[in-house]
């Protein structure tokens, strides 16, 4: 008899600093074989006689918190769904982990409780997440396998999700039933772009969650860096460590947790750091080209509005890029309205519009570009773009949320990221083609929903104390627990 196996989600990483809601046009539903098409694996040998049940999965670019009525029309179809799906043997549970909705906390713990309500106490649940994800008590023991990446950037995240439920399966077909799991957070608190696996210490604090994991009596190891930019008791790393050896699981987690704790002070920015003035004036002044700026305080992809116009301010204020002298890209603000009128005014003829500052207006309002309209194109996660030229500056406006990481997202507006003096990109650490593109880069703390200085943000709802910000705070004690 084969296996069936039900997968579902809802996956954003929401910043509850920034002002953006969350909306279901935000999001990607997928029900049925379109679900499916999300799991290219499910073609390999070991996928091979199960019956997947694809039930709902949602999944939307980061943004602010999830509007309330948004999360309970999407989880309440999943249960009517789970519902209707007659008897499971595995369930796959898909999500980011640090998902926030208005005026809720835990949304991931409550979702997958209410989907365990629903399978039972017997029927085995595999989550995977990102490791900026959050793992509470409540949500470690609803599910019975949980795993993360082990990457940041995030160049392992279709693995991590086809070993959450490669593992799944062979649980399933071995008739081993529940592992042990042995879960403890650990109060430290840090964005990702301090914690970057390509640097020391995360490097080699996961490379020993992969060491861990292989290690016979163990069947997965994760680290979590946790989601700096909410505000709730959840947000602080975890360390959970899956399998059959309680005492292996538990003297293995106690050790990533003691790591990560040992290493706080350790944790540095990806590359160096500046205002966004030092940063642009180092630029100028490089040799190296093209030289790209992080415009990190409203990266879309942590959580954004994605239309704080503050940078694009500053930028227009600096004579070498107004006037021409040097070239420059800012990617990008995300303002329907002014892409409207660039429509309307057409490629080559001048246009006024004011860009951004309408959703996240706290560092700055609408911000005064007039120029020539460079390009207009479409895109199909941005919508309707528009370039504005002026002087040196290329201004890339979306219509609809989008992150810039790829070549080709520039060269789809006729703009040469390689050709040009600075790209200045709200991102926090580079993706890999960006990454490969730099000749020489810098991470500018710009003001934003997703600030890097997380002291200025005002938390309040985390649990206390918790490192950075009790740098002086004494040892906790990181003494592991086996969840039911």
């Amino acid at each position: 008899m084969n296996l069936r196996i039900g997968i579902a989600g809802i996956a954003i990483e929401s910043s509850t600093f920034s002002p953006h809601r969350a909306g279901l046009a935000d999001f990607d539903v997928r029900r049925g074989d379109h679900l499916l098409e999300r799991y290219e694996f499910l073609g390999k040998d070991w996928a091979q006689g199960i019956e997947w049940v694809p039930l709902l999965h949602a999944r939307s670019l980061p943004g602010g918190a999830v509007l309330p009525e948004v999360y309970d029309d999407l989880s309440a179809e999943i249960i009517t769904r789970l519902e209707g799906a007659g008897e499971l043997d595995g369930f796959f549970f898909d999500i980011h982990g640090a998902m926030s909705v208005v005026g809720r906390q835990d949304a991931e713990a409550d979702l997958a409780t209410r989907i365990r309500a629903v399978l039972g106490p017997d029927v085995l649940m595999s989550a995977s997440m990102d490791l900026h994800g959050n793992v509470s008590r409540e949500l470690g023991t609803a599910v019975d396998l949980i795993t993360c990446y082990r990457m940041a950037p995030h160049e392992d995240a279709m693995e991590s999700r086809e070993r959450a439920l490669r593992n799944l399966v062979e649980r399933l077909r071995s008739g081993l039933g529940k592992p042990g799991k042995a879960w403890v957070q650990v109060p430290v608190l840090l964005p990702g772009e301090k914690t970057s696996t390509r640097l020391e210490p995360a490097k080699s604090i996961y490379r020993r969650v992969g060491e861990i994991a292989d290690e016979p009596g163990v069947l997965d190891a994760a680290v979590w860096v946790g989601y700096a930019w909410a505000d709730e008791p959840r947000c602080r790393a975890a360390v959970v460590v899956t399998g059959d050896d309680s005492s292996l699981i538990t003297t293995r987690a106690a050790e990533l947790a003691a790591a990560y704790w040992d290493a706080r002070d350790g944790f540095e920015f990806v590359a160096p750091t500046g205002t966004l003035q030092e940063c642009v004036t180092a630029g100028l002044a490089s040799t190296a080209r093209p030289f790209l700026i992080s415009d990190s305080g409203d990266n879309p992809t942590a959580g954004g509005a994605g239309d704080t116009s503050w940078t694009l301010g500053q930028l227009l204020g600096v004579e070498e890029l107004t006037s021409g002298k040097a070239t420059a890209i800012h990617a990008s603000i995300t303002d329907p309205e002014a892409v409207a009128a660039c429509v309307a005014a057409g490629v080559g003829n001048s246009v006024e519009v004011t860009a951004g500052g309408k959703v996240d207006n706290i560092p700055a309002g609408p911000v005064p570009l007039s120029g020539t309209v460079f390009s207009i194109s479409e895109d199909p996660v941005g919508g309707t773009v528009a370039v504005i030229k002026a002087g040196g500056l290329h201004s890339i406006l979306t219509s609809r949320r989008k992150p810039y990481h790829h070549i080709a997202d520039f060269t789809l507006l006729g703009l040469d990221p390689a050709a040009t003096d600075l790209v200045i990109v709200k991102i926090g650490y580079l993706e890999p083609e960006l990454y490969n593109l730099a000749a020489d880069w810098l991470l500018a703390l710009t003001p934003g929903g997703v600030d890097q200085d997380l002291l200025r943000l005002g938390h309040h709802g985390v649990l206390r104390p918790l490192f950075p910000f009790d740098p002086d705070m004494p040892t906790p004690d990181l003494t592991p627990e086996l969840l039911p």
